[in-house]
C-alpha cells in the first residue's frame, strides 16, 4: 500500500485534533504528581526495585497487543540497579517468530540480572566513570581515563549479551532455533548514560537546542539488513539480503540456499537458524554525558516507530501533564496512526517506556559530549569492523530510520516467502544510511 500526501494530511489533522482532547483526559494538577505503589514492582538482585509495567517518579511504562495474536513486545525497569541508589536500567524487547513472546520475556527476567552480576561491585559504575573530575580537560587525562573506563563498561555489556544467547542456544525450556528478540537498553546513572541496541527498536532523547526549542536525538541505529556495513557482514558468511517484490522497502535477511525465514533484522537473541549466516547477538553500544537540556528518554518497540516520527513521540511526552500516563499517550497516538495511515494493515504490538531525567542531571552538569561507538567485533570472521554508517547515526544531527513509510507493516519473520528479485545483487539493493531521511523506507 502505497502512501500519498492525501494521508498524511489527514492523519496531521487527526493529530492536532485529539491533542486537545488526551489534554482534557488528563487533568492537570498544582502540586507534584504523587506516586504510591501500584504492586508492579518486586525485588530483584543487589536491592534492585524490579518493575514490568505501571510507573514511578521516574519512569512511565506501556504496552498495548496488536491485531497478530499475543503481544511478543515486553519491557523492565531495575531502579537503584546494582545496588547504586541513584542508577536505573530501562529495557524493551520485541519478539518474533512462533515463541517470540517466550524469548522476549526470558530475556526480559535474565538480562539484567547478568549485567548487574557481569559489573560485580554495586559502586563500579559510580566510581569508574565518575573519577573524571577535570571537566574531560585532555591535559589533565581526563578523557583518555573516561574513555577507558567507558570502553569497560561496553566491554562488559557486549560480554553480556554474547552470554545472554549463549544461553538462549542451550536452553531446553525456550526454542528459539526460529524465535528471537530485539534490545534496546539503556543504563543511567547521574549524568552517564550508556545506550545498547540489538535490532530495530529504538531509543531517543528530548534535549533542548540553543534556541530553547525541544528537539530529538536518536540514540540508535535501526539495524535493518540493508545497512551496507550489515549486508556486507551477512554477505560474507553466504547471508542474503533482498527485498520481496510485495514489500519492495522491507529488506530481509534470508538463509544461502532456501528462502526462508525473512528475518527483518541484522542482529538478534536466538533465531539460531541464521547465526552462521550474519545474524549476531552483538549490540552497538554507545555512551552519552547528560546535561541540564536534556529531559527524557523514550524507548519503543517498532510498532510504534513505523507510524510515528521522532518529533511526534517528543512532542506528545512533552504535552502531557501526568508524567504517569506519558507511555500510554504514546502508544494510544500510535494506534490511531495505524488505523489512519494504514487501515487494511494489522496494527503492531507497541511497547514504550519513559525515562525522565530531572532527576540525574543538574544545572552545573557540562555540556553533551558524546564517545563516539567502538568497533564492534564480527563474529564471522573474527576480526574488528567498523560501521561508519552507523557513528554518523549517533550524532546530535542523526536521521531517522524509519523500518517502514507507505507500505503494509510486514512480520519480523516470513515463514513461507515468495522469491522476487536476484538474491545475489545486494550491493545495487542496499540503499546508502544518507539517503534514509526522516520520511524515507528503513
Amino acid at each position: 500500500m502505497g502512501g500519498c500526501c492525501s494521508v498524511d494530511k489527514m492523519f496531521e489533522r487527526s493529530m492536532r485534533r485529539r491533542e486537545d482532547d488526551d489534554e482534557d483526559e488528563v487533568e492537570e494538577e498544582e502540586e507534584e504528581e504523587e506516586y504510591v505503589d501500584d504492586g508492579h514492582t518486586c525485588e530483584g538482585d543487589y536491592g534492585a526495585r524490579v518493575r514490568l509495567k505501571g510507573c514511578s517518579k521516574l519512569v512511565s511504562m506501556f504496552t498495548q497487543q496488536g491485531r497478530k495474536g499475543v503481544n511478543q513486545d515486553a519491557m523492565t525497569v531495575w531502579e537503584n540497579f546494582g545496588g547504586v541508589q541513584d542508577a536505573i536500567f530501562c529495557c524493551i524487547f520485541d519478539g518474533h517468530g512462533p515463541i517470540g513472546h517466550k524469548v522476549a520475556a526470558h530475556v526480559r527476567d535474565v538480562l539484567p540480572s547478568k549485567l548487574s552480576a557481569e559489573l560485580a561491585s554495586p559502586t563500579k559504575f559510580n566510581s569508574s566513570i565518575s573519577n573524571d573530575d577535570n571537566g574531560g580537560d585532555e591535559s589533565n587525562g581526563g578523557d583518555e581515563d573516561e574513555h577507558t573506563s567507558i570502553s569497560s563498561y561496553k566491554a562488559s555489556i557486549i560480554k553480556t549479551f554474547k552470554d545472554m544467547d549463549k544461553e538462549l542456544s542451550n536452553s531446553f525450556t525456550t526454542d528459539s532455533f526460529c524465535s528471537g528478540t530485539t534490545a534496546v537498553t539503556i543504563l543511567v546513572q547521574g549524568e552517564h548514560m550508556i545506550v545498547a541496541n540489538l535490532g530495530d527498536s529504538r531509543a531517543i532523547l528530548c534535549t533542548r537546542d540553543q534556541k530553547n526549542h525541544r528537539v530529538p536525538v536518536q540514540l540508535t541505529v535501526d539495524l535493518k539488513p540493508n545497512l551496507p556495513g550489515e549486508a556486507e557482514r551477512i554477505k560474507r558468511c553466504n547471508g542474503r539480503v533482498f527485498a520481496m517484490e510485495e514489500e519492495p522497502d522491507v529488506y530481509r535477511l534470508w538463509l544461502p540456499d532456501e528462502n526462508s525465514p525473512g528475518l527483518a533484522m541484522a542482529r538478534a537473541f536466538g533465531d539460531f537458524c541464521l547465526k552462521d549466516f550474519g545474524l549476531i547477538p552483538i549490540p552497538q553500544v554507545s555512551y552519552r554525558k547528560l546535561s541540564k537540556d536534556d529531559e527524557f528518554v523514550v524507548l519503543a518497540t517498532d510498532g510504534v516507530w513505523d507510524v510515528l516520527s521522532n518529533k511526534d513521540v517528543i512532542k506528545i511526552v512533552a504535552s502531557v501533564k501526568k508524567r504517569s500516563t506519558a507511555a500510554e499517550l504514546v502508544v494510544r497516538h500510535a494506534v490511531r496512526a495505524w488505523k489512519c495511515k494504514y487501515p487494511t494493515s494489522k496494527i503492531d504490538d507497541c511497547a514504550v517506556v519513559c525515562l525522565f531525567l530531572d532527576s540525574f542531571t543538574s544545572p552545573t552538569s557540562p555540556k553533551v559530549r558524546e564517545v563516539s561507538v567502538d568497533r564492534y567485533v564480527d563474529e564471522c570472521s573474527n576480526t574488528d569492523t567498523s560501521n561508519e554508517s552507523d557513528e554518523k547515526a549517533m550524532g546530535e544531527e542523526a536521521q531517522e530510520w524509519r523500518a517502514l513509510e507507505g507500505v503494509t507493516r510486514a512480520n519480523s519473520v516470513v515463514k513461507i516467502p515468495r522469491f522476487a528479485c536476484n538474491p545475489n545483487d545486494i550491493g545495487t539493493q542496499n540503499r546508502s544510511t544518507e539517503e534514509q531521511g526522516e520520511e524515507g523506507g528503513g
